[in-house]
């Protein structure tokens, strides 16, 4: 195992226990040092201690919402890499979260492996290749994903809106998400 001086260290701001307890433990096993906060101001008040090298913020948190975390981050240390995460995901907040300083957007659940990509890291000892093209299958669940958030979780209308019948859209929710 790494000495801790040298491991980098992740930020991650979540409301979800469980979840945040899940990707804490996931990322510390690839040998990252993780520090955790349950909303936005905890988020901001640790990185004022010790700016964090990467990020993981929820969209919507109790305090600060996620994107004034991102815009906070960003303004303590410019290379801090962050990658927001939502359940509520719209290509409004994905732009405005890019445009404050996020290097990428990730719709939940999200496992270790998607947002270490997304990072553009795979384990603690370096980045990835860049630009590594997703699947098919997880582009057309993301686009799921957009539209069920647009229609308000309303299944009818989200298969009204891609053209499927909706217990065919209801088969492809039920599914987990493709990697």
């Amino acid at each position: 195992m790494t000495n801790l001086e040298t491991r980098p260290s992740v930020l991650l701001a979540d409301d979800d226990a469980v979840f945040r307890g899940v990707l804490g433990r996931a990322l510390a096993n690839r040998g990252f040092e993780v520090r955790a906060a349950s909303d936005g101001d905890e988020a901001c008040a640790a990185a004022e201690e010790d700016p964090p090298e990467l990020a993981v913020v929820d969209l919507r948190m109790p305090g600060r919402s996620g994107l004034e975390v991102v815009r906070h981050l960003r303004a303590l240390d410019a290379q801090t890499r962050v990658v927001v995460l939502t359940g509520y995901g719209s290509i409004a907040t994905a732009v405005e979260a890019m445009k404050l300083g996020a290097v990428n957007y990730l719709a939940k659940p999200a496992d270790a492996d998607q947002v270490l990509a997304a990072l553009g890291v795979t384990e603690a000892n370096g980045p990835t290749a860049e630009g590594e093209t997703p699947s098919l299958a997880r582009v057309e669940w993301e686009h799921i994903q957009r539209v069920m958030q647009d229609c308000g979780g309303n299944v009818s209308e989200a298969a009204r809106r891609l053209g499927l019948h909706r217990r065919s859209l209801q088969r492809k929710l039920g599914r987990t998400p493709p990697r």
